[in-house]
This record gives C-alpha cells, structure tokens and sequence, in this order.
C-alpha cells in the first residue's frame, strides 16, 4: 500500500456507512472533551445517477469522550448532522451518530475514525450546513457551520470533478463505497500537510470530453501547484498528461513535496485541447509546513537593479516600511525573510529584494504593480492606522490588502451590550463564494478591531465568536459558550447570515 503518511501520524479506523465531493472545517472545540473534527468534500458526477457529493469526516480519537457501553466496552459517539439547502427549502440531509471504536483502556487512544457519506444532488447553488457534537461530554455542546457548495456538471461542456486528497490506496479486490477506478481510496481530511509528509496524491475526474472535442480525440490533462498568494506556477511541481476523450476520463497522480516551501498553494487541474486550448480546470487549496527550506539570499544577490525602480530608492528607513506593508500580500516564505533578515540586510540587498518581490508578479511592469499597490496602502493607513500601528500592520488592513475591498461592510459600533464589531462580505474571494470576516474592537478606544471568526480558506476560524462579541457585560462566561448570553438588541448572529 502506497501512502503519504508515516508512523508518527495516528492510525486511523474507518467507518463507511452503506450510502456514500471537498472544502476544508477543522473544527476545534473547547469543551470537555476538547474536540477535534475536520470534514472535507468533493464532488463527482455518476453516468448512471447524477451529480453526487461525497463528504469525509475524520475525529481525531483522542479528544472524544469515551464512556461504557453496554458490552463494558469504552466508546465515543459523534452526533452529525448535514443538511442542504436551496432558498431555506431542504434538499437533503442526514442526522446520525458516528460511533468510535471499541476499546477497554482509555488511557493511550492512538487512533481516529473517518466516516463517509454521499448525497445525490441536482446541478445548483446550496448552502451546506453542518451540525457536530461530543454526545458524551458534560456540555453537549454543538458546533456549526455554513458552507456555499456548487454543482455544475452540465452534460454539452467539459467538467472535472472536485480534487480529492489521498491519504493511501490499493487495488481494489471487489467494489466497494470506497472504490475509485479500481482503487479502495482512504481519503486525506484535512487539507495541511507537515514536513514529514513528502508526497501529495489526489484523485479527480474529467467529464465529457467526447462530446466536446469528438470521440477518440487527443488532448492533454495540464496539473501543476502554484503560490495561492501570486498565482505563479510553480515550475517544479507541473507535469502533463496525454488522454483520449472519453464520457469519463480519470487523473489519479501525486507530487512528491520534500522540496516545497513552507507557504499556500494551490493544486491546479487544466483541460487543453490540441490547440492548448483551456476547457475547463479545478483547483483544491492546501498548506504546507516545511520550515527547512528557506529563501536564499544568495539568489537575491545575483539580481540586477540598476536602471530600475528601486535603485531609486535610498532611505533604508522609508524602504523597510516599504517592505513590511508587502506582509498581507507576500508568500510564507517571503515572510520568513522578512522576519528574519530584513533588520540585518544592507540597502542594496533590500532593493534587490524589494525589485525580485514585484517581478516575481509582473514581469511586464513591476514598478506599475508597486504603484498600484501603494495606493492601497495608503487607504489602509488612512483609515485603519492606530498611534502605534500602521494600517497595513491592523487585521482590518491586512484583509483589505490581501482580498481587496469587500462587496459590503456592516458596521455596529453601539450595539447593546456589544463590543463595536464589523462584518465584511465578500460575493466572490478567489474560487471562493459568500465568504465573511468579523472583527471586534474590546478595548473600546483604539481603531485597532481584530479578526476574530471567518469562513475564508487559511483564515482564523473561531466558533465562539459571538461569545467574544457579546462578552462586554458578561462577567462570567461559559467558555465552551458559542453563542454568549442574548442581551437585548443582540442582532450578529443575523447580520452574519444576512450581511448588508
């Protein structure tokens, strides 16, 4: 068996339920059993039934609550619950409990358990929500979340199914709901991969080749990884593959990641006809830790500035600000360098990195990006800057400088009972849908507000949020409280759901 994990990662048990597409919720609960969950998807298209959606859940064991059961066996049970919806009408849904293991000592639980569903749903937009609890912890406490899901497989245009990571594969002795082309397919839930993790398998689906570019034609599958950040392709990381148009062709590859940097990325799939064409393409974000590889300066060194924009620039001190406001828009590694060697760098080195950072993003006009960048600092400064902070320095400014601006702001500065918080929406974010930031300000004085919950990819996701909001008259507080206390007037929960 081929996997991507070694021994230092849990075992893991699984549990796949008689019925069986991929976002990334990693819940941590604080409570009594300290919960840890994380559900991923992806979507697929059957030939025979139609669009389906296939959900993967993976509880880490040891932050269940185990108690007897009726065979004196110790066990954990997760309640679930998945609901879709199309303008608050259910569509599908299912509730259950997802029982652990079996086990008689409690004291090394070194395992987790992965549960599998699927659903059959009609091509549209939905809002998936989902609902989790530790059954046996003191608190029940139940934790939810919202997610946007597309389907979109129309039957006249080219179609790849969501990117699904693999954790290990074997052939498949007889079918099963696991069975993939072959394969039995254990998935890989969460969407991080550590530095002892050194390869990245995927699996994914190409629809209706035939009935675009003809039967039995040519054409190439393009796959590659690129910087979430910048978008640039990374040229070590890309591989072509030649197929021959069927209803149903099969990407089933890997990459191996030894030598990829700490940082976001992007796992990008690309149909190209004959003519490199594009017809369609997917992407699946994921996040690497690999602290060993790091930005060279040596590299750098070996730029040539003269006669560029930056050689113009010769105050250290105006080009270390320069530099710090590119954090919300600069890879991790960009951001290591930062941190550590840019105190110690001399001038030259500094402009040399500063001309590397634009050119890396435009390579027709770097000093244009710059200039259009600049402008937007100079609003971020204008508006979110503190005594002690520069605006790109607040969480408000990071946002806006990373995302750009959002669709809407909803802004509650005397809300009873509140501490003054913000709700940005964003329509579109990336390959995102309907994706929210809220920030709060508790000291009440300062314009400095902090991101305290979002439901973006890479972003901080806190499930206490209106807790955190509401906690301004709440002298003691129930720390595994999601909600907080309802004071009057108390209106986020609504304008988080409905933002305007």
């Amino acid at each position: 068996m081929k996997t991507t994990l070694n021994n230092r990662l849990l075992k893991k048990v699984i549990f796949i339920s008689s019925f069986t597409v991929f976002f990334i919720l990693n819940i941590n609960i604080s409570s009594a059993g300290n919960l840890w969950a994380s559900l991923s998807y992806s979507t697929f298209f059957s030939p025979t039934d139609g669009p389906y959606l296939e959900t993967y859940l993976s509880v880490v064991g040891n932050t269940v609550v185990f108690v007897k059961n009726d065979k004196n066996k110790y066990q954990g049970a997760i309640e679930i619950t998945l609901i879709f919806k199309q303008n608050d009408s259910i569509k599908s849904f299912k509730k259950y409990n997802l029982l652990s293991p079996e086990i008689d000592d409690t004291s090394d639980i070194n395992f987790n358990f992965i549960d599998q569903q699927r659903f059959l749903l009609h091509n549209g937009t939905y809002d998936f929500e989902i609902t989790i609890a530790d059954k046996n912890s003191k608190t029940h406490q139940q934790f939810r979340d919202k997610k946007t899901v597309i389907i979109d497989f129309p039957p006249d245009k080219i179609r790849i199914s969501g990117i699904q990571l693999v954790e290990s594969y074997k052939k498949s002795t007889e079918s099963n709901v696991l069975t993939k082309s072959g394969y039995d397919i254990i998935p890989f839930v969460v969407n991080f991969f550590p530095e002892y993790v050194d390869t990245i398998i995927f699996y994914s689906e190409i629809y209706n080749t035939d009935a675009v570019l003809g039967e039995n034609q040519k054409y190439l599958i393009t796959y590659f990884i690129e910087s979430y950040e910048t978008h640039n392709q990374l040229s070590d990381f890309a591989k072509i593959k030649k197929q021959t148009s069927e209803k149903v062709n099969i990407l089933f590859a890997q990459f191996d990641i030894t030598n990829l940097a700490s940082g976001n990325y992007n796992l990008v799939i690309e149909i190209r006809n004959k003519e490199n064409k594009m017809f369609g393409s997917s992407k699946l974000f994921f996040q690497r830790s690999n602290p060993d590889i790091k930005l060279d300066i040596k590299d750098i060194a070996s730029i040539d500035i003269e006669n560029t924009f930056t050689a113009k620039f010769n105050d250290k001190k105006v080009l270390t600000d320069y530099i710090q406001s590119l954090y919300p828009v600069s890879t991790q590694l960009e951001r290591m360098f930062n941190d550590n060697q840019l105190n110690t760098s001399d001038l030259e080195t500094m402009q040399k990195y500063f001309y590397c950072f634009w050119l890396n993003r435009d390579k027709q006009n770097p000093e244009k990006k710059w200039l259009s960048y600049l402008e937007e600092v100079k609003k971020v400064n204008a508006n979110y800057g503190t005594r002690i902070k520069r605006g790109y320095q607040t969480d408000r400014g990071r946002v806006y400088l990373q995302y750009g601006p959002p669709n809407t702001i909803s802004r509650h500065p005397n809300e009873p009972s509140a501490y003054p918080y913000e709700i940005w929406h964003y329509y579109t974010l990336d390959n995102q849908k309907n994706k929210k930031f809220i920030f709060y300000n508790p000291d009440l004085v300062t314009n400095d507000y902090e991101l305290i919950h979002s439901n973006a990819i890479g972003e901080i996701s806190n499930y206490s949020w209106e807790a955190k909001i509401y906690g301004r008259n709440t002298e003691f507080g129930n720390p595994d409280e999601t909600k907080g206390t309802k004071h009057y007037g108390g209106k986020a929960d609504e304008y988080y759901d409905r933002p305007r």
